[in-house]
């Protein structure tokens, strides 16, 4: 066995669990997981035993089957056989050292001799178990682990629960447990009822391992190289258990055709056995009740019971220790995942259904509940009874419930008898429009595709198409047929083809990462628009035109976005998501007008939550949480860059810009460890949905994180990859994405000190132009580190001292204590021991008020990583620069030019190169006398280069 500290990653979102099951194993010695199958128990078991292995303890790991609890002694004999897997040939003594009783009393357990008509000594094979495990344990540390206690038979529970009562302390033991009511097999026939445990309660921690949760299941789907932008949607179906989301997961990965948001999930085949499997726990009685809680729109164990199931609070119950449902104080039911009551209904036939439906109908106390149970519950076309409906769509429209709204106009329009054909289209059109106000991209696909396929004119066409892109979030790629069949349809209608336009300006800067294009189409709808009075499609052009103008550097971008306003003002839109007042916030935020940016959204975030759509609401949270990061005020950030994650998987929508925003707010407050997850997260996102706008920002926080750890050539090839995505889309204003500043700054890092000077020379005239004072100042800060690598580091320490104070007065406490922390670095190379740590201690100060835990961290990391000499004798060395020095010092310790580039990630002819200059300035001529000039050095200073 090797011992070794390096532990392997513990499973997605289970770190806290695994470290707390680590902590009673050593405590407690005994450690019970329990929780519903499919959640991940076994995983954590798997963990705990791998942590034990690199320590060097022996594992023996037992994993029952479902036939073993009919089996006499068949989970012992399984854990004789682990105990000789476990042990080398040299050690597999333990059962040689056994008295002669108690070996043959194993032998007829492992079937290796007769067992008489009076069965094996039970004393004698009690007392060999435990001599077995207590040899073993003499040995060293044994962690035991058994998978499947439910499935122990009881002979080899009262086996092991003696063995382990006897066991030292050396041996500590893990017991995974579905309990029946959580999923496990259900007993055969003749079996007993409850299995056994193998030590009293009070002798183990119970450790629950629960669901995880949205944003956990997101991590789980990149883990297993799976669809991730469909995470809220499928932690809604899967309720948060691992095994069911990866089923769903697979499904769609598994599809003909790229499942797109408007689509329906696609709930068959494994994701379905899977349900089955978990609803298959249950009694048919109690599957009987669930699928009348799957048929209400808000079921309730009184209201069940009233259908005429009069147990319907036990069979609930039944179903809640199944973990198949969630009942609360009130009676209220909810499923755990929906998959479950999908299943339900899908495989229900329709005599089920209807009559379900039909009794629901009689009992419930709303209205409107009712009519969508009466219409349910019959499969004929009834104009009366679809009017009835349609009536029921307008009360719940104005209840503010749109997503009952617009299920109930669908409805309304599928009862609608054939020969009302033009009713029945009207009405789908409504329930179309209705769908996507309520974002039920789902919803809306179907209302459409039903309409499209009937006789329908060109401008209901047209509606409709439009009705499913508004649903479709940032996934616009793959819908190109929508838009050529709308602007098709949209021929002689001056209002829908600027409808159409202003929704192809958006898709051209998305999906096509096409700003020129984009605002074309924009200017074309606001004309469009204008001439027939259409003002609030107008203002909504205006607004996409004033965004790619300031994308495109025109100065005519604050003209038209106030032209924008004015036209908003009057006509007051519902939403703001893509409105000219959220535009007006973000600019203030490019412009680092920060304090003004943030009175605005606290100003506006209390109506939109009130009365605002979800889309809103989690703009609004985004832009904040950015404000707020860029502001210093670390907490808010996080706290609101959660709020919009939280929305944004709740509502099934991508998550690419979430994670982006929340990568932005872990860079500032919280950790870059989680900073780099999210940024990678946003990126494979954006990907996936082709978002040209989210994966620039996203490959810019990757690449910012990366260069701050030190990841310097992960950092250029990210930020040379965001260099590449901008300048294919034309991008000039530099204030909207600052990865300018971070590029040179990572090419300096990189020794490309000339490819960094003339980065900082196209950026800074543009900047000067445009008037984007912060921006030169993040150029500044990279310019005095250019002067660093240069050997002017007088001009530079002179340069960052004041590039910080400016920072300070310009409201950015982060960027100015980033330029403290290089001017730390400076005066470090000048030989100002005091003034450097003067820098670093007002950073930490800057950093420590504004909770910028991760900067902090930086502040008070030593030194000594810059590998720096002593000033004494190293005159000529102080005129290294950062690159030069590193470079000097690894072959000064013996690496060959290959090594040296392998580890720098240079080329072989960089590194002759620059050793060429290294000498020059050291005046030296081998790497004896190289070795000899950097010998002197501060303390610590000499360790080895990684």
């Amino acid at each position: 066995m090797t011992t070794t500290t390096a532990y392997r990653p513990a499973p997605v979102g289970r770190a806290e669990l695994l470290g707390r099951l680590d902590r009673v194993l050593h405590t407690r010695g005994r450690a019970l997981l329990t929780g519903p199958a499919g959640v991940g128990k076994t995983e954590l078991a798997l963990a705990a035993a791998a942590r034990a292995e690199a320590r060097g303890e022996t594992v023996l790991w037992l994993a029952t089957l479902p036939a073993d609890r009919g089996i006499p002694g068949a989970a012992a004999a399984a854990l004789v056989a682990s105990v000789a897997a476990a042990c080398s040939a040299e050690e597999y003594d333990v059962l040689a050292g056994l008295p002669g009783p108690q070996r043959t009393a194993v032998a007829m357990l492992s079937r290796e001799a007769p067992i008489p008509d009076g069965g094996w000594d039970p004393i004698a094979l009690r007392l060999a178990l435990a001599q077995i495990l207590r040899t073993l344990a003499a040995r060293g540390p044994v962690l035991l682990v058994v998978d499947g206690v439910q499935r122990i038979d009881p002979d080899s529970a009262d086996l092991l629960r003696f063995a382990l009562h006897l066991a030292p302390a050396a041996l500590r033991a893990v017991a995974v447990e579905t309990p029946s009511g959580y999923g496990s097999e259900p007993l055969t026939p003749g079996e007993a009822g409850e299995p056994e445990g193998l030590w009293v309660p009070s002798e183990a921690d119970v450790l629950f391992v629960p669901p995880l949760h949205a944003d956990e299941i997101a991590e789980l789907l990149i883990h297993h190289r799976l669809p991730s932008r469909m995470a809220g949607r499928i932690h809604k179906a899967s309720g948060g258990n691992p095994r069911l989301a990866l089923a769903v997961g697979r499904s769609l990965a598994d599809a003909r055709t790229p499942v797109h948001h408007a689509d329906a999930l696609s709930l068959s085949g494994r994701a379905r056995d899977v349900a089955r499997q978990l609803l298959g726990a249950t009694s048919p009685a109690v599957r009987a009740t669930l699928l009348l809680a799957a048929l209400a729109l808000r079921p309730t164990a009184s209201l069940i019971r009233r259908t005429g199931r009069p147990t319907a609070e036990a069979d609930l119950a039944a179903a809640e220790r199944a973990n198949l449902i969630s009942l609360k104080e009130d009676g209220t039911v909810g499923f755990t995942a929906g998959v479950l009551p999908s299943t339900l209904i899908h495989d229900a036939c329709w005599t089920q259904r209807s009559a379900g439906h039909a009794a629901l109908a009689g009992v419930v106390d709303d209205p409107v509940e009712a009519v969508r149970h009466r219409a349910l519950a019959t499969d004929v076309p009834d104009e009366e009874l679809a009017a009835e409906v349609a009536r029921a769509a307008e009360t719940a429209r104005r209840r503010g419930n749109s997503a009952l709204a617009a299920e109930l106009a669908l409805l309304a329009a599928e009862s609608t008898p054939v020969q009302h054909g033009e009713r029945r289209i009207a009405r789908l059109l409504d329930a179309a429009e209705e769908a996507a106000r309520a974002a039920r991209a789902d919803l809306a696909m179907r209302a459409a595709t039903d309409l499209l396929a009937r006789d329908a004119t060109p401008a209901q066409r047209v509606r409709a198409r439009l009705a499913v892109l508004d649903t479709a979030g940032q996934g616009l790629t793959g819908l190109d047929e929508i838009y050529v069949h709308a602007m098709e349809d949209s021929e002689g209608d001056t209002a829908l083809r600027a409808a159409v336009q202003l929704r192809l300006a958006v898709k051209y800067v998305l999906a096509d990462g096409d700003p020129v294009r984009s605002r074309a189409a924009a200017v074309t709808s606001a004309a469009l628009a204008a001439s027939v009075g259409d003002r609030q499609t107008a203002a909504k052009a205006l607004t996409v035109q004033a965004r790619m103008d300031r994308f495109l550097g025109s100065p005519d971008a604050e003209a038209v976005l106030t032209e924008a306003r004015a036209l908003e003002m009057v006509e007051r839109p519902l939403g703001i998501r893509n409105a000219a007042q959220i535009l007006t916030i973000r600019h203030a935020l490019f412009d680092d007008r920060l304090v003004e940016a943030r009175d605005q959204l606290q100003a506006l975030l209390p109506l939109v939550e009130r009365r605002g759509s979800v889309e809103d609401t989690i703009e609004l949270f985004s832009t904040l949480a950015t404000v707020e990061a860029r502001q210093g005020q670390c907490a808010a950030s996080l706290a609101h860059a959660g709020r919009a994650l939280a929305l944004t998987l709740e509502a099934g929508l991508s998550p690419g810009p979430a994670w982006y925003t929340l990568a932005l707010a872990e860079t500032a407050g919280g950790s870059f460890a989680r900073a780099l997850s999210y940024a990678r997260r946003s990126v494979r996102a954006s990907e996936e949905e082709g978002d040209h706008v989210f994966l620039s920002r996203s490959l810019y926080a990757l690449g910012r994180v990366q260069l701050v750890t030190g990841d310097v050539a992960a950092a250029l090839e990210t930020l040379r990859r965001v260099q590449s995505g901008e300048r294919d889309q034309s991008a000039v204003d530099p204030s909207m994405l600052r990865w300018h500043e971070e590029l040179a700054e990572a090419l300096l890092a990189g020794d490309c000190p000339e490819e960094a000077a003339a980065v900082l020379a196209d950026v800074r005239p543009v900047a000067e132009r445009l008037g984007r004072t912060t921006v030169l100042l993040g150029c500044d800060r990279a310019y005095g580190l250019y002067l660093a690598a240069s050997g002017k580091a007088d001009e530079a320490a002179e340069l960052l001292g004041a590039t910080a104070e400016r920072f300070g007065q310009a409201g950015l406490p982060l960027e100015r204590g980033r330029a403290l922390v290089a001017l730390a670095r400076v005066e470090r190379r000048r030989r100002r021991r005091s003034a450097a740590q003067h820098a670093l201690h007002t950073a930490a100060g800057v950093f420590e008020r504004a909770g910028a835990a991760p900067w902090l961290a930086l502040t008070t990391e030593t030194p000594v990583r810059n590998h720096e000499p002593a000033p004494s004798r190293a005159d000529a060395v102080s005129a290294l620069t950062e690159a030069e020095l590193r470079l000097a010092l690894m072959v000064g310790q013996g690496a060959s030019n290959q090594e040296a580039a392998a580890k720098l990630y240079l080329s072989v002819k960089t590194v002759e190169a620059r050793l060429t200059r290294i000498y020059q300035k050291l005046d030296v001529r081998s790497r004896a006398q190289l070795a000899t000039a950097l010998t002197h050095r501060p303390q610590g200073a000499g360790e080895p280069v990684d």
